[in-house]
């Protein structure tokens, strides 16, 4: 049929190719819906026109000392910014690493073709749920006042927030796995263990090293944000530059944080090549 026959048939039958009445009204009611609540929103939060203006100008003003950036110039203020950095990016590292280790194991009782028995799995993919519910910096706050300042509380806040997200990915990713390399160790005389190891994880390997790399890189940006309330980092750096209006120097931190999430990124990249690309040729 050409488009010109599907032309004519409209026009011949142009109530045939509407939506039924009540479908078209559903649809109107929620775009109102969405309009009215897009338009309280404004109201409500006072997004008037000259507020807008006068907070444009003022950040003009802030970002007018980006360049050119701070450059310190003692050996023992780049050992602050520096150490600073490297707490920043231990905490990701050691949060990253911490609830790896506890939701890897997690993760199977979550997979529906691991565990079978429907009210665990279901109660344990609950759990996930309340833990990813609890915000990495409601988190920290609750372990500054139990631990105290410092890194501590920031690597605990990151690995009990990783936890849930990463036994929710890795359990998806073992789900979605293909049965047939199972059905040949099965066949080959496997134990369930040795389905799991020679079946299932070579399929799952590249996808959660991949989700590793990732979410570290991730938590190295949050991390700059709990040192901000006191767990460490160069966020605490950055936030004390900002409380005494140093614009230039939070810039430059700024700036080094951009950088260090740079690298990470690349050699994230680096690593994704050459190991799940070698796993993916060995499949």
């Amino acid at each position: 049929m050409t488009q010109d026959d599907i032309a004519k048939a409209k026009a011949r039958m142009p109530r045939a190719f509407s939506a039924p009445l009540h479908v078209r009204l559903r649809r109107w009611a929620l775009w109102l819906g969405f309009g009215a609540l897009f338009c309280w929103c404004l109201y409500d939060f006072n997004f008037s026109p000259m507020r807008i203006w006068n907070g444009l100008g003022r950040l003009g003003t802030v970002l007018s000392f980006m360049f050119p950036p701070h450059i310190w110039q003692t050996w023992s203020e780049w050992s602050d910014i520096l150490n600073g950095l490297g707490e920043t990016l231990s905490m990701a590292f050691m949060g990253t690493v911490l609830g790896a280790i506890v939701a890897f194991p997690l993760s199977f009782l979550g997979a529906k073709n691991i565990t079978r028995f429907w009210p665990l799995r279901l109660s344990v993919r609950r759990g996930f749920d309340v833990i990813r519910a609890f915000e990495t910096l409601i988190l920290a706050l609750i372990f500054i006042r139990a631990f105290g300042l410092g890194p501590l509380a920031g690597i605990l806040a990151i690995a009990i927030s990783e936890i849930g997200t990463f036994a929710k990915l890795f359990s998806e990713a073992i789900e979605n796995t293909s049965k047939r390399p199972v059905d040949g160790v099965t066949a080959s005389g496997g134990s369930r263990l040795q389905q799991i190891r020679f079946g299932i994880m070579p399929q799952v390997a590249p996808v959660i090293l991949s989700i590793l790399l990732y979410n570290f890189e991730s938590n190295v940006r949050s991390g700059t944000i709990l040192g901000i309330v006191g767990a460490g980092g160069i966020g605490f750096l950055l936030s004390d530059r900002i409380s005494a209006y140093k614009w230039d120097e939070a810039w430059s931190i700024i700036f080094l944080i951009i950088g260090m999430v740079y690298i990470i990124d690349w050699l994230s990249g680096l690593i994704r090549a050459r190991l799940i690309g070698k796993s993916e040729l060995a499949r």
